[in-house]
Parts: structure tokens; C-alpha cells; sequence
């Protein structure tokens, strides 16, 4: 039997999930990302440390799949948006990686604040939701001003699902997918933005090939081999953005309905095949070039949930939290998270607070939070509340916030068999590139 393998290089923890050809679940690694964030404001992620994870989730996932490593014909990847890093002629990283949430950068520069008001910058980039000091180009921008003894030296710029290709097949090669999402790529024309590049003072040369998602990107290297433990010559697919990858993975580019993530942020996902940039909705290529995902995303997501734990209930655990939250009546008994509560200081990130309030109040608050956004992100991409809803993410394992979600947005939710939708999806794209069966 052959199986292939689906990486989720997420934010919070890398995943390895290997499947069989029917897409059944048969082993899945998990380890949190230890991310570097000195100061404060940075958030990167050493080079070691990514593969040592990387690694560790794949042996975890072979373990549990009890199946030999040379039995894994063929992987793919699920990428995070705008985390990247830079190499200099020799291709040794001149930085660490450098992860979308770091924010080094304070406010937004003049020529980035003019480049998104450039009248083609919707149509070319297809970005309604335009990129902030969290884009790889805001810190490119940055890395030009304050730390140009660096850029100098600087002759690749790479995603870090570009980084992962390029060690384990030694191909320069970037997804339309997860390169939509940095302002710099025309996806219409499917070729890297000439006005853009000259905006950012970016040489094409120091980016990568693009390609669809789904096309084969070579094969594993000796050296790949020896970093993430599979057999030399497994083949390689190009995956694309964590979201588009869920969407793949719940059948939606197929099925028509609607795909959500509830993990670090919130993201709503479905596909059309016509062209058509509007303001809160980003654009990408999808399965070819006739196809695209929309996307609609908010910071409102788990984050909360996580910050409150962490902050006022330390001993217990997320789901017990959960539990106790089950009983409190919808509406909290007058309390109400405002979005994204974590932000605020102290517990002002809510209103309605008596001293009869419990732990269960506050987390169930925030749960109701959350699916108010995620209705708001529904309505831009289903304004005829027809098509039913694929969860994904961390609030997928959750009935609770499930049933808060159905119940406030009076739409239909549909569980997937397998909740690691990200890894499916990736699977997914090897499966077809190897013909086991059609897209």
C-alpha cells in the first residue's frame, strides 16, 4: 500500500499527517513551534529548530501510522502566509525565518501606504484585505532602511514553504498560493508584479519559480533525507496557504460550500471560477487557471481563548474550560467578549462583568465572540446563506463552540471524517499528481 504525507507548517505547531490513497487519516505528528520573540516584538523561528520539529512530527506520525518510511511515495505542504526568509549568495540564511505575526515593524511606511492606494493594486493582487506591517513586504521594506548592511547581501527572498522545497529538492520554486498573499505576485497573469517589484526595490531574480498548486516539484534529495528521515527520491508537490489547503482537504473546490479555520486567526474559504476583486476578500489561483479560492480572514480567533487560560485560569486545561463553559446559558448571563478580548488590558476586553461571573462565563463570552466574526466572514463569501460550513482548525474539536457557532449563525456545520483538513489537503494534492484519482 502506498501513503503520502501532508506537513502543516502552522503557527503554533507543525503537523505531519500520512494517509492512504483513499484519504483515511493513518498517523498524524504533532509538535509546538519554539519560536524565538526577544523583545517582544520579534517572532522568528531558527533554522534548526524548524527542521528538528519538522522532523520530530514526521517520525511521530510514521510511529503512529506503523508503516516503514519508504512507503511514503510522495508529500506536499501546507504554508503560512508572509513568513520568510533571507539567504545570501551562497544560500546560507542571513536571518533567522521570520514569522507573519513578528512585528518589528511600527505602523506603516509612506511607499507602502501609497502602493496599496495605487489604483491596480486590487485588480493586480487580488488582496481586498490589503497588506499590513505584518507583510513580508512591510519588513522587506523595513530590513532596506534599518538594516541595509543585511539586504545588501541579500540575493534570495523565500517563502517559508520556498525554503522547504528548495532544501529538500534544491529547486527554487514558489506556489501562486501562498505567494498571493505578499502583494507582490499579478494573479491574474500568474507572473510576479513588475510594479511592485520596482516599488519594493525587489530583483525578480531574488524570488522564486512560480508554479499552480499540485505540480510536481522534484524529488526528495540525499540531504532531505537526512533532515526530515523519508526515503531519497519520494516525489514532491507544490502545496500552497494553510487555508486554501483546508478548503482542498473538505472538498469545497468540488462540493461548493464554505470552508472555516478557527485557530490563530479566523479564515472562511470557498472557490469560484471568475475573477473578481472586492474590497474583504483576497483572492488566489486555485486547482488551475481557470479556478480561485476566496478568502476571508479576521484576527478574532483562538488567540483569545488561549490569552484567558494562560492569564487568569493557569490550572486548568483548555478543555476543561470548555466543559465548564457547557453550562452557562447562551448570552453569559450578561457578559460579552468584545473581539480579539486578548488585546485589551486586563479584563476590559469585555463588558457586563459582575462578581458573580466565573471562569465559564468569560470562556464561553469568547466563544461567542468569535462565531459573530466568523458569520461576518461567511456573509462576504455566501450572501445567499445556502451553503453549509466545513470546520477546521482547533475550535473544530470543540462540539461546544460547533454548536454555538450553528445556533448564532443559524447555518449548517458539517464535521469532517478527519479534523487535520490542512494536512489532507496537501495530501490530496499528491494523490492526484500521482493519478490515484482525478481532480
Amino acid at each position: 500500500m502506498s501513503f503520502f504525507l501532508g506537513i502543516d507548517l502552522g503557527t503554533t505547531y507543525f503537523k505531519a499527517g500520512i494517509f492512504d490513497e483513499t484519504g483515511k487519516l493513518f498517523g498524524l505528528g504533532r509538535y509546538p513551534v519554539k519560536k524565538n520573540t526577544a523583545g517582544g516584538n520579534i517572532c522568528e523561528l531558527d533554522v534548526e529548530v524548524f527542521w528538528k520539529t519538522l522532523n520530530l512530527s514526521i517520525r511521530k506520525a510514521i510511529k503512529e501510522a506503523d508503516i516503514s518510511p519508504k512507503q511514503i511515495r510522495a508529500l506536499s505542504y501546507s504554508s503560512q502566509a508572509n513568513s520568510f526568509i533571507l539567504l545570501d549568495e551562497f544560500d546560507n540564511p542571513l536571518t533567522s525565518l521570520i514569522l507573519w505575526s513578528d512585528e518589528r515593524v511600527v505602523g506603516e511606511s509612506v511607499r507602502l501606504k501609497e502602493f496599496l492606494l495605487g489604483e491596480d493594486f486590487l485588480y493586480k493582487t487580488g488582496l481586498g484585505i490589503s497588506p499590513g506591517r505584518h507583510s513580508l513586504i512591510a519588513k522587506v521594506n523595513w530590513f532596506q532602511s534599518q538594516q541595509p548592511h543585511v539586504w545588501k547581501k541579500v540575493r534570495h527572498i523565500m517563502s517559508i514553504s520556498d525554503y522547504l522545497v528548495f532544501i529538500l529538492t534544491g529547486n527554487r520554486i514558489s506556489d501562486m498560493s501562498t505567494s498571493s498573499m505578499t502583494g507582490l505576485l499579478n494573479v491574474q497573469e500568474g507572473q510576479w508584479w513588475r510594479d511592485a517589484l520596482d516599488t519594493f526595490h525587489i530583483d525578480e531574480k531574488q524570488l522564486s519559480t512560480l508554479f499552480n498548486v499540485g505540480i510536481q516539484m522534484g524529488n526528495l534529495s540525499e540531504r532531505g533525507t537526512r533532515l526530515i528521515g523519508l526515503s531519497a527520491g519520494a516525489l514532491i508537490f507544490s502545496g500552497g496557504l494553510d487555508h486554501h489547503m483546508v478548503a482542498i482537504g473538505a472538498g469545497i473546490p468540488y462540493s461548493g460550500n464554505i470552508s472555516e479555520s478557527t485557530g490563530t486567526v479566523l479564515a472562511c474559504v470557498n472557490c469560484q471560477n471568475e475573477y473578481k476583486p472586492r474590497a474583504g476578500v483576497n483572492i488566489a489561483r486555485g486547482l488551475d487557471d481557470s479556478h480561485y479560492f476566496q478568502m476571508a480572514f479576521a484576527s478574532n480567533g483562538a488567540t483569545a481563548l488561549d490569552w484567558y487560560r494562560s492569564n487568569y485560569a493557569p490550572e486548568l486545561s483548555v478543555p476543561a474550560l470548555l466543559a465548564m463553559a457547557e453550562k452557562v446559558p447562551p448570552g453569559c448571563e450578561g457578559v460579552v467578549a468584545k473581539p480579539s478580548a486578548n488585546e485589551y488590558e486586563g479584563l476590559k476586553g469585555f463588558t457586563g462583568i459582575n462578581g458573580d461571573h466565573m471562569h465559564a462565563h468569560f470562556v464561553r463570552a469568547i466563544l461567542e465572540s468569535t462565531s459573530l466574526s466568523l458569520g461576518e466572514l461567511i456573509n462576504y463569501l455566501d450572501r445567499s446563506h445556502t451553503r453549509a460550513i466545513i470546520p477546521s482548525g482547533g475550535g473544530a474539536r470543540s462540539r461546544l463552540w460547533l454548536q454555538i457557532k450553528a445556533d448564532m449563525l443559524n447555518r449548517t456545520f458539517l464535521l469532517p471524517e478527519s479534523g487535520e483538513l490542512a494536512c489532507k489537503g496537501a495530501a490530496m494534492l499528491c494523490m492526484v499528481g500521482m493519478s490515484c484519482f482525478k481532480a
